[in-house]
């Protein structure tokens, strides 16, 4: 029976040029590698790509094989969010902030979670936060 592999996110560096996201697509397709979430952001002409996925060490090689990068693999935080209640994710970020976690990156994957990438060092402390909204969450909705 196959292993289940932990979602984590991807973070590569896109040339910034048409036809990059495709080569980055093409590349993690090809390899079997899918997307959960994401998506690709330009500041001062730095592509960064920031995905969920499924086997991120596979994506990683994948990747570098084909020259496309740097990439750096993140644990990632996912939790829900009531999507009908306006506020949700500030009050989340509150907790975060009130904990003095810094979110490096924020995003949605499919299955309508919230994606969050922290410090490393940080990372089982939000977990931990995460795990508390969520419970919190289950209990308010019975």
């Amino acid at each position: 029976m196959p292993t289940q592999k932990t979602p984590r996110d991807l973070e590569v560096i896109l040339a910034n040029r048409p036809g990059s996201l495709a080569e980055f697509g093409e590349t993690l397709g090809a390899a079997g590698v899918s997307l959960e979430g994401g998506g690709v952001f330009t500041h001062d002409g730095t592509c960064i790509a920031h995905f969920l996925v499924d086997d991120a060490d596979r994506g990683k090689d994948a990747l570098e094989a084909r020259g496309i990068g740097p990439v750096v693999v993140h644990d990632v935080v996912t939790l829900r969010l009531d999507q009908d209640v306006p506020g949700q994710l500030g009050a989340f970020a509150r907790r975060i902030a009130d904990a003095r976690i810094d979110i490096r990156v924020q995003y949605s994957d499919h299955d309508h979670r919230l994606v969050l990438v922290v410090d490393p060092e940080q990372h089982a402390a939000c977990q931990r936060i995460a795990a508390a909204w969520d419970a919190e969450r289950e209990t308010s909705t019975r």
